[in-house]
């Protein structure tokens, strides 16, 4: 029988790749790199097989949709934001057999689940940024990222959630699941954004972000649900918090008591709310 052995929320953003790069910005986010590279340590220590990262960067319109091919490679340039990311070069083994099985445990829970083999399907930077210091000693443990569903619920996150457990559970793996998305996500306009490269763009979205790890670190994950909804509305939630939602669904929705070790300090990027938080895994879930 497979389990869940890791399950962290995870920083993805664009500054973290310029921080890895020689010139100006070098070095701007070493403690988010150092954090992903504890996540990676972890995850090597406790013999996973498999990551399943919730990919926020990855969104979709209907459905949530599995990447099953049995190798990613490639060569990467974000359309977002090319003059940050490009020239990222990537391989890594894919898990097609565990993409099947959580396909047919999200159709089992009610929820539309689609799985794809297809050779021109490229990886986005919500996976590539992380795996690149996650990922790169060998021999590569296997990626499986899953798009998340811009106009999904939070109930239905949490149902996608439950069903990737199930899944492990079924595949004989072991499984890190990766919630790749920000905390709050407003952006500034267009016009100032060049001024907000380490500034969040607005003070109540901070402080929800604040109040929330204060929930995660204390174990108050009823607390934390029920505001949910509400924190994606009003702190412009990317990817409508799926990741999140399905984190939290994976760890076991409000009867999950554990708590939520934060391994860097937050950190505002270009308006939005970033951090890397681990979280320890309960029997229960």
């Amino acid at each position: 029988m497979g389990e869940i052995v890791l399950a962290s929320k995870i920083t993805h953003v664009p500054s973290i790749w310029l921080s890895l790069q020689e010139g100006k910005h070098h070095g701007i986010r070493r403690p988010a790199e150092q954090a992903l590279a504890e996540v990676g340590r972890r995850a090597r220590e406790r013999r996973v097989d498999t990551y399943v990262v919730a990919d926020t960067h990855w969104l979709n319109s209907s459905g949530f949709h599995l990447n099953a091919k049995a190798v990613h490679s490639g060569v990467y340039a974000s359309h977002e934001l090319p003059h940050f990311i490009r020239g990222l070069h990537y391989s890594y083994p894919g898990d097609p057999e565990l993409a099947e099985l959580i396909g047919e445990e999200i159709t089992a829970g009610g929820q539309k689940a689609l799985v794809h083999d297809i050779p021109e399907l490229g990886l986005e930077y919500g996976t590539l940024v992380p795996m690149h210091i996650m990922n790169s000693d060998e021999p590569r443990i296997r990626v499986l990222p899953i798009g998340c569903n811009m106009y999904s619920t939070i109930e239905e996150n949490l149902r996608v959630g439950e069903a990737i457990a199930r899944a492990a559970r079924r595949s004989g793996r072991r499984v890190a699941f990766l919630a790749s998305g920000s905390l709050s996500h407003q952006f500034p306009t267009n016009a100032l954004t060049s001024q907000y490269l380490d500034r969040i763009s607005a003070d109540f979205n901070a402080r929800m972000d604040h109040a929330v790890l204060d929930m995660w670190r204390e174990g108050r994950t009823e607390e934390f649900l029920s505001m949910l909804p509400d924190y994606n509305r009003r702190c412009s939630g990317e990817g409508a918090m799926a990741d999140t939602g399905m984190l939290f669904g994976l760890l076991g929705g409000s009867a999950y008591h554990g708590r939520g070790e934060q391994l860097c300090d937050y950190f505002p990027s270009t308006g939005t709310g970033q951090v890397v938080v681990d979280f320890g895994l309960e029997p229960a879930a």
